[in-house]
Order: structure tokens, then sequence, then C-alpha cells
């Protein structure tokens, strides 16, 4: 097996361990991270609409106190200010569609804003003062698993103008949705919820996308470098290696005509070109001196050499 195959085999075998290892944990940060987003996203919808209460409370609700003993108008109303807010931000902006917010109470005076099985345990969570001033989770529903965000509303003095008992209600408001529901609230009490939720598949969605940018980066700058080790082996290493393998093997049939190892580099491939070419020198000089005809020759010099010495 060649040493170019060999190398990429185990350069493959590390990066693919490096692939599953990081894609197993980005793949779990990035879900991690994205609901996170989404929760922060939640989160600050719930803020928005508990400043947009504040607002109508503060501004809104005094000015039109006197309005309401001839015409009851919601936009008194906090929760209703809230509400069309929050339904004309999902409708401006496409990112805020997936999010549904609602203000579920106990015993609201629309009955429309009745809270359901799973808002009232988060409402009764509240009132027990279980839970921290705001709270987060996922639920399973028919059409999925929601990620959701929850604060408490408290009963405050302008609540109690329309919600202490239908004799103390305005009228108007009273001729609109009757006497039965909204009524009996105490001061400082929750009685309601702001709940966002969306579905987990949006979070799922976001993660997806940044898992498979970031995988499609790591997979290309590994072939980037995986071409480029192979490039750099294949000049530093595999063309020289290859070359006096090439000289070695004409050496070993007889060659005479095999030129020098010769490599410009100093480094250990540089040192075993220049060893290799003593060797190949060495290996001539003993042929030579094994040659019967230079055995032959150096033999008849020297007995000359000795009939010269005997007649002198």
């Amino acid at each position: 097996m060649k040493l170019l195959l060999k190398f990429n085999l185990v350069l493959l075998t590390l990066f693919a361990s490096a692939i599953a290892a990081t894609g197993f944990i980005a793949w779990n940060l990035v879900q991690q991270n994205a609901r996170a987003e989404v929760y922060y996203n939640a989160k600050l919808l719930v803020d928005s609409a508990s400043a947009v209460r504040h607002y109508t409370l503060n501004r809104i609700y005094p000015r039109l106190l006197t309005q309401v003993k001839y015409e009851f108008r919601p936009e008194m109303v906090s929760a209703f200010s809230a509400l069309e807010v929050l339904k004309n931000l999902r409708g401006f902006d496409e990112e805020y569609r997936q999010f549904q917010y609602r203000e579920p109470a106990l015993n609201p005076t629309n009955l429309e804003n009745r809270a359901v099985d799973w808002e009232a345990d988060i409402i009764n969570q509240f009132r027990a003062g279980a839970t921290k001033p705001s709270m987060s989770g996922e639920r399973e529903t028919p059409n999925g698993r929601m990620l959701f965000v929850a604060k408490p509303l408290r009963a405050t003095a302008g609540c109690l103008f329309c919600h202490d008992t239908a004799e103390k209600a305005p009228p108007t408001m009273v001729a609109i949705y009757g006497s039965t529901n909204g009524f009996g609230w105490k001061l400082d009490e929750v009685v309601a919820a702001q709940i966002v939720q969306v579905p987990v598949a949006v979070a799922l969605a976001r993660a997806k996308n940044t898992f498979r940018v970031f995988m499609i980066s790591l997979v290309a700058v590994l072939v980037t470098v995986g071409v480029t080790l192979n490039l750099l082996l294949w000049w530093m290493f595999i063309r020289p290696v290859t070359r006096m393998s090439a000289l070695a093997d004409r050496v070993s049939h007889g060659d005479d005509d095999v030129p020098d190892f010769i490599a410009r580099t100093k480094d250990e491939i540089g040192s075993l070109a220049g060893s290799l070419s003593r060797m190949r020198r060495s290996l001539e000089h003993a042929m030579k001196m094994l040659d019967p005809d230079a055995v032959a020759d150096r033999r008849t010099v020297s007995s000359k050499s000795m009939s010269t010495v005997t007649s002198w």
C-alpha cells in the first residue's frame, strides 16, 4: 500500500471522528442556543406587552374615566391595548407570526379570556408564590410541542375600578359584559397571566439552519486542510523519496550510469540523499576491487615490480 494512501486513510479516519464528535456537540449546542433565542424573543414580547399595559394604565385610562360614564371604551383597558399591539406586531413582522400571546384570567369579564386548564395551573402557581416572577417551559399540544414564557398579572387600583363588584363597576361596561363574570378581584392578587407561546419547530428550524452552515463550513475547512497536507506531503516527502527509490533500484540492478542522489534541502531528506550517494560510491569502489580483471592487473604489476627488484 502506498505511503500517501496510508496517510489519507489515517487522515480520513481522524477527520470522520472529528466531524462526528463535533457534529454531536454542535447539534446539542445550537439547539440550546436556538431555544434560548426563542425564549429571549418571547420574553421580549411579554415585557413589551407589560410596557404597553403600563402606558395604558397611566396615560390612557385616566383620560377616559369621564367618558366611561357615557360609553365604555375598551382602549382604556390595559389588557386590550397589549393584545392589540402584540396582534399588530405579529402582523407586521414575519419573525413574530409564530408567537401567540394571551392574557388568560381565572375570572375574566370577557369569557374569551378565561384560562384553560394548563393556563389556570400556571396562574395558580403564581398565586401560591411557588414560582419566580416569570416562568418558562415546554408543553405538548395537538399542534406539536410549544415553548412558553409566562408572567403574573396582579390586580391594581385601576383594575378594581371595573372588577371590584358589579355595583361599583361602570354601568356601560356591565351593559356589555354582564354582571356575572369579572368581579370580586382583590388588590395585589394574581388574577391573570401574560403567556407567549411559540412552536418548538421554530427553534429546531433555527438550530437546523445554524447546524447546516456550521457543518458545511467545517467539512470545507477539513477538505482544504486535507488537500493542503497531501500536496505538502507529496512535495516534501513522497516526490524525493520516490526519486531516491528509483535511483536505488537502478543501482541494485548494476546500472553504472546512476547519478548522485541530490537533494537541495538540509533536512532529513537531504541527509538521506547524501548518505545514499556515499553508499553508492562506496559500493562502486567495492565492486571494482572485486573485479577479476582488476585483480589480475594488480598481480601482473606486482610480479613485474618484483622481477625488476631481483635483476637490480
